[in-house]
Formats: C-alpha cells, sequence, structure tokens
C-alpha cells in the first residue's frame, strides 16, 4: 500500500480491502519513523488524522465514493489550517495556529482527504533548496547529504519516501516542479488564477499558484479536480466552469505537436539530464508525437526579470509581519520603532531579508522606472513569445532543472547560483501558464531527472493526458528512493 497511487488506494478503500483508519496508521507510522532523518514535515498531528479517517470511513460505510475520500494528505506549511501551527518555515510564524482554513484545505477536506500534517518550506516560499527554513533543511530520499529543492522540498520529499500518497505545494518560480524534478515524484502548476489563494500566505501574488504533488500524472488529475475551482474571496480566482482535469489521460498522442525551444536546450545542462530528456523526446517521437523547433527569445531574461518582480511584491506582502498583531515579537525594545526593527531583525531569516531589501530598492524613488517597471514590460514581451510559440506546437517540452539535486550547502554563499536552478521553471509563471513536471530517468549518481511539459493557458488536461501516456510506457515515477526502503518496519 506503501507504494501505491492515489488512484490505486481509492480503488481498495471504495473495495473495503483497507479502511482509512489502517492506511493512515501505515503513513503516520512511516512518516514517524523516517522524519528524523529527512525533515519532511514540520508538524505530524497523528490524533487529527486518525480522527480524519474516521470520518472518511464512516462516509464510506454509509455508502459515499469519492477519488480522495479515505486518502492521506500532508499540506505545504503555507496554507492556513484551523488549529494547526502554520509557520511557513519561519521564525516570524513559529507561534502562529491559524483560526481558519485556506480555500485548498477547505476543498480538501471536503473531498474527504485524511490530514497527516504539514510540510518543510523555505522560509516564506523563498528558496530553491529548502535550505532557508527555520526549522532547518529538509533533505531528498535519494541521497540524504542533498537538497529535496524548493520551496515546497517538504512536500515533495515526503511523498517521494511514500511517508504520504500525495501533497499540495506552491510554485511561484518553480517550487512545486523543481522539487519534483529532484525528488523523482511528479509536480503541476496550474495556470495561475485556477487554484484559489486564500489562506494561502503570500510571497508574490502576481505569480503565487498552489498545485499538487504526487506518484504520477493520474494522481495529479485527481488531485486537481478537488483542488481547482473559484473562491469570491480570491480577488485572482478566475470564474470558469469546473473542468474534469482527468478527461485527456487517454489523449492520442499521434500528431501532437511538442516544441523544443533552443533555450532549453542551451549550454549549461548537465550531461546525464540532458541524456534523460533527449530519450524521452525520442520516445514521444516514437508514440507519434511531432516535435517542431521554437523560440523563446526572452526566456534567458526571465530569472532576472523574476528576481525583481519577486522580491518588489515580497517586500509589500511581508510589511504586515511586524510584531505587533500576530507572529513574532522582540523581548526587548526601547520603542514602538525599535520593536519593528528588532522584531523583523530576528523573526526573518538571511534569503528572506535579502529579498525584503531587494524589492524595497527596485520600488524605491529613482529606481522604480528603472528596474520594476523595465522588468514588468520584459515580462510582457516572455509572455507574447509563448503566445508565438503556440502557433506552432500544442506543449513545450524541456528540463525541469539543468542539473540533479545538488550537495546541501554547495549553493549557499552564492545566491545567483542558486538562483539559477530555476531557470527553466520562471518563465511559466512569468506568463501565468501551466507546467508539468515528471520524472524520465536517472544521471550517473543515480538521482532523479525532470521532464517538463508546458501548455497554453487552461491546458493542465492536455499536459497531463501527455504526461500519463509517457507513463503507461515508462516506470520512472515508480522508482523508490534507495535511502528508505519500504522494509523500515514503519506501518508494521
Amino acid at each position: 500500500m506503501l507504494n501505491a497511487t492515489v488512484a490505486q488506494l481509492a480503488r481498495a478503500l471504495g473495495r473495503r480491502e483497507i479502511s482509512s483508519v489502517e492506511l493512515a496508521r501505515l503513513f503516520l507510522a512511516r512518516t514517524q519513523a523516517l522524519n528524523a532523518g529527512l525533515n519532511a514535515f514540520i508538524t505530524i498531528d497523528p490524533d487529527r488524522a486518525l480522527a480524519d479517517a474516521r470520518a472518511a470511513d464512516a462516509r464510506i460505510a454509509s455508502g459515499e465514493r469519492g477519488p480522495l475520500l479515505g486518502i492521506p494528505l500532508a499540506h505545504k506549511d503555507i496554507f492556513c489550517t484551523r488549529g494547526m501551527l502554520t509557520s511557513c518555515g519561519s521564525r516570524m510564524l513559529s507561534n502562529f495556529v491559524s483560526p481558519y482554513d485556506a480555500g485548498v484545505v477547505e476543498r480538501m477536506a471536503r473531498a474527504g482527504t485524511v490530514l497527516l500534517g504539514k510540510t518543510n518550506m523555505d522560509e516564506f516560499a523563498m528558496g530553491s533548496s529548502n535550505e532557508s527554513s527555520w526549522y532547518g533543511p529538509a533533505r531528498n530520499p535519494w541521497d540524504l547529504a542533498r537538497v529535496p529543492g524548493g520551496s515546497s522540498g517538504g512536500s515533495a520529499a515526503a511523498v517521494a519516501a511514500r511517508m504520504v500518497p500525495a501533497a499540495t505545494g506552491t510554485d511561484t518560480g518553480g517550487s512545486i516542479r523543481q522539487p519534483a524534478a529532484l525528488t523523482g515524484v511528479c509536480g503541476l502548476k496550474p495556470t495561475y488564477g485556477t487554484v484559489s489563494r486564500y489562506g494561502m500566505i503570500a510571497y508574490a501574488s502576481s505569480l503565487d499558484q498552489g498545485g499538487p504533488f504526487g506518484k504520477s500524472a493520474e494522481d495529479l488529475a485527481i488531485l486537481m479536480n478537488a483542488m481547482a475551482g473559484f473562491d469570491t474571496r480570491d480577488s485572482t480566482s478566475l470564474e470558469r466552469p469546473d473542468e474534469d482535469y482527468a478527461r485527456s489521460l487517454d489523449v492520442n498522442l499521434a500528431g501532437l505537436r511538442i516544441g523544443l525551444p533552443e533555450e532549453f536546450f542551451g549550454e549549461g545542462i548537465e550531461p546525464g539530464v540532458r541524456r534523460a530528456v533527449d530519450e524521452a523526446v525520442r520516445w514521444f517521437e516514437k508514440a507519434g508525437a511531432k516535435t517542431v523547433r521554437v523560440r523563446l527569445p526572452n526566456a534567458r531574461l526571465a530569472v532576472p526579470v523574476y528576481y525583481v518582480i519577486a522580491p518588489a511584491e515580497a517586500s509589500s506582502n511581508l510589511s504586515r509581519y511586524d510584531g505587533v498583531r500576530y507572529g513574532h515579537r522582540a523581548a526587548e525594545y526601547a520603542d514602538l520603532a525599535d520593536m519593528y526593527r528588532r522584531s523583523r531583525a530576528e523573526g526573518f531569516g538571511r534569503e528572506v531579508k535579502r529579498r525584503i531589501l531587494i524589492g524595497t530598492y527596485v520600488l524605491s524613488h529613482g529606481y522604480y522606472d528603472a528596474y520594476y517597471l523595465q522588468a514588468q514590460k520584459v515580462r510582457r514581451l516572455i509572455a507574447q513569445d509563448f503566445a508565438e510559440a503556440w502557433r506552432h506546437c500544442d506543449l513545450i517540452l524541456g528540463p525541469t532543472s539543468p542539473g540533479t539535486a545538488f550537495p546541501l550547502g554547495a549553493n549557499s554563499d552564492d545566491p545567483v547560483k542558486m538562483y539559477l536552478n530555476d531557470i527553466f521553471t520562471i518563465p511559466a509563471p512569468l506568463a501565468g501558464l501551466p507546467g508539468l513536471s515528471i520524472p524520465c530517468g536517472f544521471d550517473e549518481a543515480g538521482l532523479p531527472v525532470g521532464l517538463q511539459l508546458m501548455g497554453d493557458h487552461f491546458s493542465e488536461a492536455l499536459l497531463l493526458g501527455a504526461g500519463h501516456r509517457y507513463q503507461q510506457d515508462t516506470d520512472w515515477h515508480l522508482r523508490m528512493p534507495r535511502e528508505t526502503p519500504l522494509d523500515t518496519g514503519a506501518g508494521k
């Protein structure tokens, strides 16, 4: 059961082959056994999980059925969860117990999921390695000396280690897709506005988007059917008819046009990544898809554009943490202004402070036009590049990340090198587009490689269908990390 997909677990629950309480105990035992080594969870709540599971079993006994009813789940610790610590990986919120549920948490609860706990993350979602968390870094289950990626590294590591069948994350510049690639799981960044941002602690409001992690593209479709939908409490939520994200799982790949941007296949890609992605391209061609060369000429500017816009929005969003209403407050201070300074100096970590300073600078008088306004203009050019590309292709394919998981601490003193890990994932959120990362192989060191598929707005079903067809003929997504075997004794 530990290595089963969400779809398989749902069938077992529906046939009464296992109860939700038994399933919750199984995953709780494994999570509690492995978390000391992986640090994937900030909070584990057995009492709540078993209460949720008993409620799910009662619904099943009454004849109710659902694709997520009784399924264990973990939420990234950026989603407010009623009565549970919601820290955002920061000392600033290390004492904040949310009085309400985020929109995503509400929707997943209505679907009958069983909440095991909250997962580790880069502080306020700022990072590409999960090393900026106040609670210490999460570790990659494939190699405990390496990062799981970020900022949703805890969720990715938890799914990869089979601590939980599925989890939620958020993607601002690649924070679902990059950790999915580095840990060998599947992750989807939906079209901006598709998943409610209500109760999702803001980093960069024009970029942040919630999405799912799972073992397969089919699981992501099931999770999206529950997560997505209009929310009147979120001004960026899109009012659209509900859709079935699993409707294209059997898509015919014959004639599908897959764009290969030259900007995604140039220098700087590790040999093991290039080889695995090239093999995936050949698979799609063999399946009948047509590959076409496309250009995204402004994609090379995506990283500098992102690191102007995102910090600018962060400097505004994080101004609310002042030690007055909630969150960390300095124990000693001289006056109100000193309390603000001390509380923020103590409550925020180094990476968060760096981005606040950058954002405040680019928004300041005399620099707004030179930096922020120019970045927004280039953002529009990046979106126009994608619009032109869709005239020639249906999907865009490339590596999710230029390399595989790097050692803990390897990039800590070089923020620019760290930021470049997101070079292939940042363009999609700048344009508001969906992106999917699925496993496509391993490098010479036995570390997972991620394949990224991007599509036009609202093309999630097609992305998931293409990913599902690939996974019907490959087993990369079912491979288990050697560091976390199923026979650890957890759950017995």
